[in-house]
């Protein structure tokens, strides 16, 4: 993640949730709060797809997808070299998804509940710590 985007303070979101209810909120809450949310997704195939043509720098990712699965998305997107950071999130509490999220190249993770402008950039700045390297606060700060 380059340290200027987060200094200029529009970050350019996607937001990947099968709820369109959800991500309706979730667009609202996050641009009322400073980031362009520049497209949402509900599968798979269609973050991907989004991803590549609209170069997001967070990707907010549910670890739920339907019948598809977050964390292997999150791994994908890794994986495809996008630049964008990755956020896990969920209703489930972050404890009951622990081992996932460590296991994840997702830079972290953000209960539904607790999602904010706020909570997205301070996973973004703990991330910023070493080139190269994602930190995602799972009982404190973690190294990639």
């Amino acid at each position: 993640m380059n340290v200027m985007v987060l200094q200029l303070g529009r970050l350019r979101c996607l937001i990947v949730d099968d709820s369109p209810r959800f991500s309706d909120t979730a667009r609202r809450l996050l641009e009322q709060q400073g980031i362009t949310v520049v497209g949402t997704a509900s599968n798979t195939a269609d973050a991907v797809r989004s991803a590549a043509q609209l170069h997001p720098d967070v990707i907010l990712v549910d670890v739920e997808l339907g019948a598809e699965s977050g964390f292997e998305l999150a791994e994908r997107l890794h994986n495809e070299a996008y630049r964008s950071a990755v956020i896990l999130i969920s209703t489930h509490a972050e404890q009951d998804l622990a081992d996932w999220i460590s296991g994840s190249p997702a830079v972290g993770f953000v209960s539904k509940s607790d999602l904010s402008s706020d909570a997205i950039r301070d996973l973004l700045r703990a991330g910023d710590g070493t080139e190269g390297e994602r930190v995602a606060p799972v009982s404190g700060p973690r190294g990639r």
